[in-house]
C-alpha cells in the first residue's frame, strides 16, 4: 500500500466511477448529454471513460513490469495469458447472466470486459517481448496506422460509417450476426475484434507515458509540466487527425486514441500536482477506494443491475424501473431523479469496495 502511487489510484477509481455512473441511470430516456455517448463519430465526457481505463491499464503495467526479469518472459507470458482469458470469460459470462434469459446461440461474443481483456493480451505481449521505449512507439504507430489502413482500405464507399466499416464485416464473416451488439439499429459491436488494434495502441501509449513519467517515483513539477505539454500534443495530434480519420468510440479509431489520451494525461497531470505534489489527498477517499479494487467494482455493478433489471420485479416493472418512477423521480424529477439513481446505485457499490479497502484487500482478476 506505501508504495502505491495515489495519483494513479485516483485516476483509475474516478475512471470506475463515472462508468458506473454513465452504465446505471435510472431510466435511458432521461440521461444529461455530457452523459450520454456521442450517436458515432465525435466524443463527449462519456466517451473519455472507457479509454481511461486502457490508458491506465497502460500506467498500471509500467509499475507493475519493473522487477520483470529479462531473460526470464515464459512465466510472465503466461500469467499474462491467464489473466486476460479470465478477464473475457467473466465478461462473457455477463453478458450471458442472468442465464435462464439467452440462448447460447444468441450470445453476444464481445463487451467492455472482452475488450479490456484483449487489449491488455497484445499489448502485454508486446511490452513483454520488445521492452525498449522506442521500439514500444513504433509498434503503437503500426497498431493505429494498420487499424486505419484495413478501415479505408477494405471498408466500403463510406469506411468510416456504420453500415459501411470493415470492422462490422470481420465481425460477421467470424462470428455472425446473432453474436454481435444490436443497439445500433443493425448488428454492429462496438467492441469488435478490429478495435482491438487501436486500443491495445491505447494500453501501450499508457505504459510509455507512465514509464517515463514515473522512472523515479512520483514525479517531480518539470517532469508534470511536460506531461501537460505532451497532453496537449496529443489532443492536437488527434483534433488533426480527425479532420480526414474521424475521432469515433464504436471504431475505436486512432484520432480517438490520440484525442482522449491527451485529455486524460491532462486529468492526470492536474491530479499529479494537486495529490502527489501538494499533497491536498483528503477528497480522494471516494476514488482510492475503487481505485484499489476496479475490476470487482464494475462487475459487481454489472451483476446487480442486470438483477435489478430482470430478477426483481414488482408487478410487471422491474425493481430498477419501479425504484425509479416511485422514489426518484416524484422527488428529484426526470433528468436529475435519473442521475440521482445512478449515484445512489453508484454509492451501494462502493460501500462493498469499501469494505475491502476497510481491510486491506485488493482482489486481483
Amino acid at each position: 500500500m506505501k508504495n502505491r502511487i495515489l495519483s494513479v489510484d485516483v485516476l483509475r477509481g474516478l475512471t470506475i466511477f463515472l462508468m458506473i455512473v454513465v452504465n446505471t441511470p435510472g431510466s435511458w430516456n432521461y440521461v444529461y448529454a455530457p452523459l450520454r455517448h456521442a450517436a458515432w463519430s465525435g466524443c463527449t465526457p462519456t466517451d473519455l471513460v472507457f479509454p481511461s481505463f486502457l490508458f491506465v491499464v497502460g500506467l498500471s503495467m509500467s509499475i507493475s513490469f519493473r522487477k520483470m526479469n529479462p531473460a526470464n518472459k515464459t512465466p510472465i507470458l503466461l500469467k499474462l495469458l491467464k489473466r486476460a482469458a479470465l478477464i473475457f470469460l467473466i465478461g462473457l459470462l455477463l453478458n450471458w447472466f442472468p442465464f435462464y434469459r439467452t440462448n447460447i446461440a444468441d450470445l453476444r461474443i464481445f463487451g467492455v470486459l472482452q475488450r479490456i481483456a484483449l487489449a491488455f493480451l497484445v499489448a502485454g505481449i508486446c511490452i513483454i517481448l520488445l521492452q525498449k521505449t522506442r521500439q514500444l512507439i513504433v509498434v503503437f504507430a503500426v497498431l493505429l496506422l494498420g487499424h486505419w489502413a484495413l478501415l479505408y482500405f477494405l471498408g466500403g464507399d463510406a469506411p468510416y460509417s456504420l453500415e459501411g466499416n470493415f470492422s462490422n464485416v470481420l465481425d460477421k464473416a467470424l462470428f455472425g450476426e446473432g453474436h454481435l451488439y444490436g443497439g445500433f439499429g443493425i448488428p454492429f459491436d462496438p467492441e469488435g475484434l478490429l478495435g482491438t488494434l487501436s486500443s491495445a495502441g491505447q494500453v501501450i501509449l499508457g505504459y510509455i507515458i507512465g514509464k517515463r513519467t514515473l522512472k523515479n517515483g512520483i514525479p517531480d513539477l518539470p517532469q508534470t509540466k511536460k506531461l501537460a505539454i505532451l497532453a496537449v500534443v496529443l489532443i492536437f495530434a488527434g483534433q488533426l487527425w480527425n479532420i480526414v480519420y474521424p475521432i469515433n468510440k464504436p471504431l475505436w479509431t486512432g484520432a480517438y486514441v490520440l484525442y482522449t489520451s491527451g485529455i486524460i494525461t491532462v486529468v492526470w497531470a492536474l491530479l499529479i500536482w494537486a495529490i502527489d505534489i501538494q499533497k491536498q489527498n483528503q477528497w480522494t477517499l471516494v476514488f482510492r477506494v475503487f481505485g484499489q479494487n476496479p475490476l470487482v467494482s464494475y462487475i459487481l455493478s454489472v451483476l446487480l443491475v442486470k438483477i435489478f433489471i430482470y430478477v426483481f420485479k414488482i408487478g410487471d416493472t422491474s425493481l430498477l424501473g419501479w425504484s425509479y418512477q416511485h422514489i426518484f423521480q416524484p422527488v428529484f424529477d426526470n433528468y436529475f431523479g435519473s442521475l440521482m439513481f445512478a449515484l445512489c446505485f453508484t454509492f451501494f457499490i462502493w460501500l462493498f469496495a469499501y469494505g475491502l479497502y476497510r481491510k486491506g484487500k485488493i482482489i486481483k482478476i
